[in-house]
């Protein structure tokens, strides 16, 4: 990035930064560029990388990215026996290719949207949201495209995207402050009280920006399944009001309108109502009608354009963070001028090829998987999320992922007598495991253990899994097949290897010894080893 200079306004800066950041040849693989970028930062720090990932360590990790949960016991053997020089590259292929996929990439950014316990009403029961975020991944809509749908709020929050601003029901503040974290990965939380001390952007920048979406109103148009249903209507007049510093702020001060205005950009070009305007009154169970002029659809496109200069950058990082651990900017919504990137030119260079590519999201995340630097060890310095990327990062599964990664390794899903539905998905586990294993990875490392996942782990219903017909526990426990053999599928299974000659010794011993062979899944389905994904 070039440095700020007083004569040079910040935000052309940034789409300078964004148009010359790439300094290489454009038929070099992004996944090359990244390796490349990365090797010059351990040889400038003087840090020693990990040796590459192991078969089954990239096995694991990539069942887990790719798709949220782990390998059958055949995809691990069929994996790990395999001579094929190509077998990483084709079962990235493969795994992207997967409808898991995409309900996978749709638990992420349902997370990312709303989080584990969202504000608002009905915005638990988000079934059609999460359909409609899912049917964009799985035809591979355009990132760009999506989140304009998303930000435009079209439609209703039974089939569409429309309970996202739900959530921020009559509070335009709090809106901004989320799409502009989450599609600009900037924080102008600060600047909602008084001028941010240490950034470019002022208070009124703020109130700008809140001005863009302080016409919303969140209208219910109707039943269904028993669920209300709503939709986002805009007004064609209302102000938000700017009041000043809120330390100097007075009871009964009303304040002045703020026109909007972009971000460290220009005011929003709005044409007048007509003179004998009447403003419309929107009518429950009845779709609301279009504004004569939407303030909220204009920042859906600025939001939104290749050439703005920040939203390439915060998608590549958000991105970037998930699958190597740690944002290039760190944590990954906070691309102010005064928190630098580690690696600049590589940041600049994943923002100007996802443009290239028009914001083709699988293409990006196949270029980060495909890297060395993803595929490197997770054996090294034993930080979590490792500055210089010099091994591979370690993150707790979410609830997700766990739970289904525990139905993958008991056999308790082949166990079920009709087809599970998403609806199902937590039976028999309850909500529980969601509220106590549901924290999302953030970007920022603040997730902690607790008392709470041991009490859960030693008098929850696992033991109803691991008992199913037909699953682990039954062939581990099974006395007329070799010990041996029993053991090698009960970690080639759970932790997706083989075991070390001292495990093989001792869990032999234990089976021998008449130890139960539910005990003996238990022990690996709730060990660090299976609780995070390194």
């Amino acid at each position: 990035m070039f440095p700020p200079h007083p004569s040079r306004p910040l935000i052309a800066v940034l789409a300078l930064g964004l148009a010359v950041g790439s300094l290489r040849a454009d038929s070099e693989p992004l996944r090359q560029v990244i390796d490349a970028r990365i090797r010059a930062g351990w040889a400038n720090q003087k840090v020693t990388p990990a040796k590459p990932a192991t078969d089954a360590e990239f096995l694991r990790r990539i069942y887990l990215d790719l798709v949220g949960e782990v390998p059958t016991y055949a995809e691990t053997v069929a994996f790990l026996d395999s001579t094929d020089k190509e077998k990483r590259e084709k079962l990235i292929d493969k795994l992207m290719a997967d409808p898991r996929s995409a309900r996978h990439q749709a638990d992420e950014w349902d997370m990312v949207l709303f989080g584990r316990h969202p504000p608002g009403y009905e915005t638990d029961k988000r079934d059609g949201f999460k359909a409609w975020l899912r049917d964009r991944f799985e035809k591979n809509v355009a990132y760009d495209t999506w989140a304009r749908e998303l930000l435009r709020a079209d439609g209703d929050s039974a089939t569409g995207p429309a309970l996202y601003f739900a959530q921020y029901r009559n509070q335009p503040e709090d809106a901004t402050e989320a799409v502009t974290q989450t599609f600009l990965g900037v924080q102008l939380q600060c600047a909602r009280c008084h001028n941010h001390p240490y950034e470019k952007w002022k208070q009124r920048e703020f109130f700008g920006m809140a001005a863009f979406l302080a016409r919303l109103e969140v209208v219910t148009v109707g039943k269904k399944d028993n669920r209300t249903v709503y939709a986002i209507g805009e007004k064609n007049t209302g102000e938000v009001k700017f009041t000043g510093p809120a330390r100097t702020a007075k009871p009964g001060d009303k304040g002045e309108p703020v026109k909007p205005k972009f971000l460290l950009g220009s005011e929003l070009d709005e044409p007048p109502l007509p003179k004998d305007f009447k403003e419309v009154k929107f009518a429950n169970n009845q779709p609301p009608p279009k504004p004569k002029f939407s303030r909220k659809d204009a920042l859906a496109e600025w939001i939104t354009k290749p050439d703005n200069p920040f939203f390439a950058r915060a998608i590549a990082n958000r991105l970037w963070a998930h699958y190597l651990g740690r944002g290039l900017v760190h944590p990954v919504d906070n691309l102010s001028p005064s928190n630098k990137p580690s690696h600049p030119d590589l940041l600049d260079a994943m923002a100007k090829e996802l443009v290239a590519h028009k914001f083709d999201l699988k293409w990006f995340i196949k270029e980060l998987v495909s890297s060395q630097t993803y595929q490197l060890s997770g054996t090294g310095t034993g930080e979590a999320m490792p500055e210089w990327y010099p091994h591979a990062r370690s993150r707790p599964l979410s609830a997700e992922e766990l739970i289904d990664s525990w139905r993958t390794v008991t056999g308790y899903t082949d166990s079920e007598k009709s087809t599970r539905k998403d609806g199902d998905r937590f039976r028999p586990l309850g909500e529980y495991v969601v509220r106590y294993f549901g924290t999302p990875n953030t970007g920022t490392g603040d997730f902690q253990g607790g008392l709470h996942e041991h009490l859960y782990l030693n008098n929850g219903p696992l033991g109803q899994m691991i008992g199913a017909k037909d699953g682990l526990a039954e062939f581990v426990g099974n006395e007329k097949k070799p010990v041996a053999e029993r053991v090698d599928r009960l970690f080639l299974t759970a932790l997706n290897r083989r075991p070390a000659p001292e495990e093989a010794k001792k869990f032999a011993e234990f089976l021998n010894g008449k130890g139960s062979a539910t005990d003996a899944v238990w022990v690996l389905i709730t060990s660090s080893e299976f609780r995070f994904n390194h």
